[in-house]
Parts: structure tokens; sequence; C-alpha cells
């Protein structure tokens, strides 16, 4: 890539140069779920579209957005087509893009500019804060510190350059830590033989023995755990499985036959798959806006927005069987694809409990707020 195309892509905005590319990133996801294997070469275009330091800190070639309201708009976006083209891949960029946002936050200047570096070589990086018990020790050493333990559900483990990771140091609230992600001696996929999201290779990865300087770690105890930007965050994966829903009702639309059409019964499925679609979207938005305001009430708001996109999710993938038949069930369609994507990737910690404790928090107030609260 010359200097010229390089500012040409940097012009362009971050949805565009997504966009651009998701035909692309559809056909390589389904190549990528058929094998199973890291997407390698779709990292590869996020990389030449420039969308690996976008959401970066500025200090590191990032974008510079105006306002928060506008980087999170841009953000969602962006998701979305990455969720829409392939939902193993929205996964891992969206844990990409949380890695960034904490370098942003919690970074020295130093860590930044090496972030800068690593991200022009392509790098990818994610958030593992999964664990077995006891969980990841950091342990003082002569030279530093050393971890001790593994991460479990570790998405892109072997396939990552860096993840973030959480550990407990001795005393005080857990830390963030700066870790190598790509060992393949570390690196255990033989548990994930799973429907869907076959590509994140989200396994286990064994941190035992990794010496930690002070340059690796980010930020302070407990900034990782801080609310409300810790639970509100979970808008940007509710972002990416958005896309998958916006994905799946295409391309229902566009399979539906001619009979299915003039069907006044399979016409109103349809009306009520681009409603459950909509909604989600407009819940999923709102949310983002709250996360950007750092909303007091944001964590009840994700929390809720978690339920309504997965509610959206199930409904759309009923739907679509109805509306298409057994042909949504073909293995190597790409309805086929979503739908086992979606039907994992909806699991993500615990929505039952989160659901949950988002009734708690309505039952006390209204969290919509606003000005608007009908209690």
């Amino acid at each position: 890539m010359t200097i010229a195309d390089s500012n040409a892509i940097d012009a362009a905005p971050p949805a565009d140069r997504a966009q651009s590319i998701a035909g692309r990133l559809a056909d390589q996801g389904a190549r990528y779920d058929a094998a199973p294997v890291f997407p390698v070469e779709s990292v590869k275009l996020l990389r030449d579209a420039g969308l690996l330091r976008t959401f970066a800190p500025v200090g590191s070639g990032g974008e510079a957005f105006p306002d928060r309201h506008r980087q999170y708009a841009c953000m969602m976006a962006v998701l979305r087509i990455i969720g829409r083209a392939d939902l193993s891949l929205g996964r891992l960029y969206e844990g990409h893009v949380n890695a960034l946002l904490l370098f942003a936050w919690f970074g020295t200047p130093a860590q930044r500019v090496t972030l800068g570096q690593t991200l022009g070589a392509g790098a990818l990086y994610g958030v593992w804060a999964t664990e077995p018990p006891p969980g990841v020790r950091l342990d003082a050493s002569r030279h530093g510190w050393t971890l001790d333990g593994a991460k479990s559900f570790a998405t892109g483990a072997g396939g990552l350059a860096h993840a973030i990771i959480t550990a407990q140091p001795a005393e005080g609230p857990r830390r963030l830590v700066i870790a190598d992600g790509s060992d393949p001696a570390r690196t255990d996929l033989s548990q994930w033989r799973v429907r869907g999201m076959r590509a994140t290779g989200s396994g286990r990865y064994d941190l035992t023995g990794m010496t930690v300087s002070h340059d690796d770690l980010l930020g302070a105890a407990g900034d990782y755990d801080r609310e409300p930007g810790f639970t509100t965050g979970a808008w940007r994966f509710t972002a990416v499985q958005l896309g998958g829903i916006e994905a799946l009702l295409t391309e229902t639309r566009g399979a539906m036959s001619p009979a299915a059409r003039e069907d006044p019964l399979q016409r109103a499925n349809f009306a009520d798959a681009v409603a459950a679609t909509r909604t989600a979207y407009l819940w999923v938005r709102e949310c983002a806006a709250r996360a950007a305001a750092q909303d007091a009430d944001g964590p009840a708001f994700a929390r809720m927005t978690r339920g309504i996109v997965e509610r959206a999710a199930l409904d759309v993938m009923e739907l679509a069987a109805r509306l298409v038949g057994t042909r949504s069930a073909v293995d190597g369609q790409r309805i086929d694809k979503i739908i086992r994507d979606l039907s994992l990737y909806l699991r993500q910690a615990g929505p039952d409990h989160a659901k949950d404790q988002a009734s708690i928090a309505w039952l006390d107030h209204d969290a919509w707020g606003d000005g608007d609260g009908l209690w």
C-alpha cells in the first residue's frame, strides 16, 4: 500500500471503510467457519482499511473525535457493520476496541507509543477476564512480577498479538496486565468444539510463569472494575450482536419465496422481524449514548439492553425459520451460519443474571431517567 493509498483510506469515514470490505469479510467468514481457524486474512483486511487503529488513543495513531458521543456513535456503526459481515470477527474486533479504550483511559504516554507501533504492524488486541478457579495471580518476583494461572474462553487465544488480562495481586483489587497472547505453547483450543463462533478460538490460555514488568501494568489497581464504565461497556458487544440480527433479517428477506411474499401470515411474520430488529437498534443506540454520557444508571440500562437484544435475536431466528423453511438450516448457507453464531454469542456473560439485575434497578426507580421517568 502506498502513502497516497493510506491517506485516501484515512480520509474516508470509518463506517465507509468498514462497509467497503464487508462483502469480503463475509466471504472469508464462511471459510473460517468451515475450517475453523483464526481469521488471519480478515484481520489483514481490517488493518489495511485502517480500522485496527481507528479507536486507539490519538497518541497511538487513532482518530481524533470531537467528543465521546461522536466517537461512540462511530464505534457503534463500525461494530454493527463488522457484526453483519461475520459475528466471529465482530467478537474479536469488539475485544480489540475494548483494549484500545483501556489504553486511552489508563495507559501511560510510553504505553500508548508502544501501542501505536504494534498497531502499525497489524497487531490485534483483546481483553481476557474469565478464568477458572482460583484465577490468575500476580506474584511479586525479583525482577518484577510473575503470572500464575490461566484464562478460559479467551477469545483469539494464540491468534492475538497481545491481550489485556485481569490478575489478582497479593493485596488489593485486581489489576490489568498487558500480556503476550500469541504463544501456541500456552494455547489450548481442544475444548472449543462448538456449533457457532468457531473462528473466535475462545480457548484456554495458560499464563503461568510469564514475567511482567512495570511497563506491562496498565492503570492502577481496581481501574478495570470502576463503574459505570465497566458494566455499561457491554453496549459494544450488543452492537455486534445487533449487526448479526440485521444481517439475518436482510438474508431472510432475500430468501423469501414469491409465495411467502404473497402470504399475509408470512408478511406479518416479516413485519415482526423488522420490528424486533429495529427495537434492538434503538436500545443499543440509546445505550451507547448513555455510556458516552457516563450516566450513573448506565449499568442498569446496559443490562436491560442486553435482554432486549437477546429477545430480538431469538425472535428473528425463529421467524427466519418460519419465513425461509428448511433452507434456514442448510449447511453452508449464510442464514444457517448467522443463526449458529448468534445462538452461541447470546450466551455471553450470564444474560439471565443481567436481566434480573436490570429488573431490580427498574423496580427501585425508572432507570430510563433523562427527565422522562415514569416513577
